[in-house]
Parts: C-alpha cells; sequence; structure tokens
C-alpha cells in the first residue's frame, strides 16, 4: 500500500481523502474525511516502549503500584504488603532493566531476619538475599 500524498503532485494543494475502501468485506464509503483525526506513532517513542516490554508482567504491575503509589514506598508497602527492602531491591531491579543504574540504599542496615523471612515468603529470590545479608554484615 502506498503512502497518502499530502500535497497534490500538479499544484501542490492539500490533498483530501474523499474514498475509503475495505478489502475485507469490499465496502467503499464515500465523503470528506480527515486524515489527522488519527495521529500516527511517534517512532522516537519506540525505544522507552521496547525498554518497557522487556519487564516482566511482575515488574510491570510493581511499576503500575509504584505509580498509584506516587513513588511513596511506605505508601507501596501498606499496598503490596512486602517489607521495604523488597520494594527497594524490585524497583532496582526493574531500574537496571530499564538501562538505569540505582542509586545506593540510605536506609539502616538490612535485617537479617527480614531477609530469611522475605526469602522464605517468596517475595525475594536466593541472589537477592545473599547480597542483603552481605551488605548486613
Amino acid at each position: 500500500m502506498n503512502p497518502m500524498p499530502e500535497q497534490c503532485p500538479l499544484c501542490e494543494s492539500t490533498m483530501e481523502v474523499h474514498r475509503l475502501y475495505c478489502g475485507g468485506c469490499q465496502i467503499t464509503i464515500e465523503g470528506r474525511f480527515d486524515p489527522q483525526t488519527t495521529p500516527a506513532f511517534d517512532d522516537a517513542k519506540l525505544p522507552v516502549l521496547n525498554r518497557l516490554a522487556r519487564l516482566s508482567a511482575e515488574q510491570l504491575e510493581f511499576l503500575e503500584a509504584f505509580v498509584r503509589a506516587e513513588g511513596k514506598f511506605t505508601r507501596l508497602e501498606e499496598e503490596i504488603g512486602f517489607s521495604y527492602p523488597t520494594l527497594r531491591a524490585r524497583f532496582s531491579e526493574i531500574v537496571q532493566k530499564l538501562g538505569g543504574q540505582p542509586q545506593p540504599d540510605r536506609q539502616e542496615p538490612t535485617d537479617r531476619k527480614q531477609v530469611l523471612d522475605d526469602l522464605a515468603a517468596g517475595r525475594i529470590d536466593a541472589t537477592v538475599a545473599i547480597e542483603r545479608m552481605r551488605k548486613a554484615k
């Protein structure tokens, strides 16, 4: 399919759409149509969408909850029910997956019992637990 010309090749006036055709059911609709009613997708936004598409469903749900909580981890703790260290770890994973560098956590040392509780409940995996235990030393 050829792209619609915006200008007349003869006099350079703006072209108008007067006929639409559906190849599926062979119907033709005639009239004056505005070709700009549906804006074209901005290709410049494609890299952002590609990065977001790399996130897992769980990470996208977390990101949505983070936005609902307006970026406040205390509200996110209430909504999701995870501890602050678990939320920070998940947030850092998303930041890294989107190509950023997470900032170092500025909170008090990790509570070893909380790490073990989070690991037992499946809120973090063994790699994250080991990393947190090393930080707790």
